[in-house]
């Protein structure tokens, strides 16, 4: 399927590189490579998940180049690409004019800052975790040698947590002794808020969801929404991604609950606010996971539809609102479109006029190969559990010619009731269904109401157990 908001990524790009600047003299940033000549590199930032290439720079014999410019680079971490993809990081903030210095050999070790000190901030802190990793990797080589000798690795587990330790004070000291710097505006907004110990509850236990909750709650604390420099880091990329993914309950409800609630604390700077609209959008309109596009629909009509969404083309909200349009009436829990065809008979079949307790739409397709490879199992359930579940199957032929749907029919022994797609007086079944590929199985209840979609052949013997569990729940 294509997404619309391929088209809004390269908006939401090009508005971030084109919007004003401040009116200072600009950047320089001077770089010396030792090791390196006469060779192209590139200037380039982080936004999102993304990297970007602002300009590129040919290194002189003495590995010696120059990237400047007459507007100030917005704040964040940008990067210098070298040729085989080596590349060394540094902080753009306030200083806009300061050179970088190092050797091939190892950026990190080498690198030498003049004009920058919240650079030199920033490599100091990488030379410390760089030889903490190596502190920590040969003990962790030593543990695995002495697994069995617990007295040893009870030693060495105990160096290991201080090394953890020391690190962690490191970060803690930096960012309350540098609060000014970017540097520590982003090492706090990767933090995870600390959570105290589970208060006891009045029978003597620790209270076991205290924990989670406290962690959920307070998750976005250390993130400022009014500045839009975070996104140009990996970090408000790798926070949003965990709290959508692995915070919250993974149920469209709770997604469309915080997903507003976030959308909201990104108010506060436009950048932000975009960029949260964007991501939530582009995730929940190309995810694989059944129900999600009521997320992708409900940021539309409360965002899109509503002009919210300043930094689009008219073009592009047309196309992302139709999108929306056309799978609102057939999300889970909606009352199924009815289909009125002509079966190989020519006799018009309706599908309200199923009286099972559940109808197992079936999209096919006689030319389909993966359609070929799965009739034999659809058959195969449809005689072993329709009588026990209660279904009857209603396959959509999605192709005209009549004659070969009969021979594929005859074919597959398919003795269930065929209509043929296009045959019908209820309008294209196919754009009405979101058919772009088949086979493609939906499953209604006795009220044709939807109770899933996109599913395989051995996938629907569950949603119907589950279903059939829960109405029996719900008559005790």
């Amino acid at each position: 399927m294509i997404t619309y908001l391929l088209n809004f990524l390269i908006s939401a790009v090009l508005l971030t590189s084109a919007q004003p600047q401040s009116t200072a003299a600009g950047f320089k940033i001077k770089v010396k490579v030792k090791g390196l000549a006469d060779s192209a590199c590139y200037l380039g930032n982080y936004y999102g998940q993304h990297q970007y290439i602002k300009d590129t720079v040919k290194a002189n014999a003495a590995g010696e180049l120059v990237f400047e410019g007459t507007e100030d680079l917005p704040g964040g971490i940008y990067f210098v690409v070298l040729p085989k993809k080596k590349f060394f990081e540094f902080i753009v903030n306030k200083e806009q004019v300061f050179s970088l210095e190092t050797d091939t050999s190892d950026f990190v070790r080498n690198m030498k800052v003049k004009g920058s000190p919240e650079n030199q901030l920033f490599y100091d802190y990488l030379r410390f975790i760089s030889d903490k990793q190596k502190q920590y990797e040969g003990l962790k080589g030593h543990l695995d040698k002495l697994k069995d000798n617990k007295d040893s690795t009870a030693v060495i587990r105990k160096q290991m947590d201080d090394i953890d330790k020391s690190v962690r004070d490191y970060k803690t000291n930096l960012i309350t002794n540098h609060p000014e710097t970017f540097m520590s505006r982003f090492m706090l907004a990767s933090k995870d808020p600390d959570v105290p110990d589970a208060p006891i509850l009045s029978n003597g236990r620790k209270d076991s969801t205290f924990t989670y909750y406290y962690y959920r709650n307070h998750y976005w604390d250390n993130i400022d929404f009014s500045d839009d420099r975070i996104l140009r880091t990996p970090v408000f990329y790798n926070r949003i991604k965990q709290y959508f993914d692995n915070v919250i309950p993974q149920m469209p409800d709770s997604i469309i609950f915080e997903s507003d609630r976030i959308i909201e604390k990104a108010r506060a700077n436009k950048e932000m606010f975009k960029y949260v609209i964007w991501y939530l959008t582009y995730t929940y309109e190309t995810s694989d996971v059944m129900g999600y596009d009521a997320i992708f629909v409900h940021l539309v009509e409360k965002y899109y539809m509503t002009n919210q969404a300043y930094w689009i083309s008219a073009k592009v909200l047309e196309n992302i609102t139709k999108r929306a349009m056309k799978l609102k009436p057939i999300l889970i829990g909606q009352p199924a479109p009815n289909m009125i065809m002509q079966d190989t008979t020519l006799q018009l079949r309706s599908m309200y006029s199923l009286t099972s307790h559940y109808t197992i739409l079936l999209f096919w397709d006689w030319s389909c190969g993966h359609c070929k490879a799965e009739m034999p199992k659809v058959k195969e359930f449809y005689e072993q559990k329709k009588d026990s579940m209660n279904f009857e199957i209603f396959g959509v032929c999605t192709d005209t010619n009549l004659m070969e749907m009969k021979k594929f029919l005859r074919t597959y022994q398919m003795h269930w009731i065929n209509v043929n797609g296009p045959r019908t007086i209820t309008g294209n079944a196919s754009e009405a269904y979101d058919i772009y590929s088949t086979p493609v199985i939906y499953l209604l209840d006795d009220k044709k109401v939807i109770l899933a979609k996109r599913l395989s052949i051995e996938q629907v013997a569950d949603f119907i157990r589950r279903d059939m569990k829960r109405r029996k729940t719900l008559k005790q």
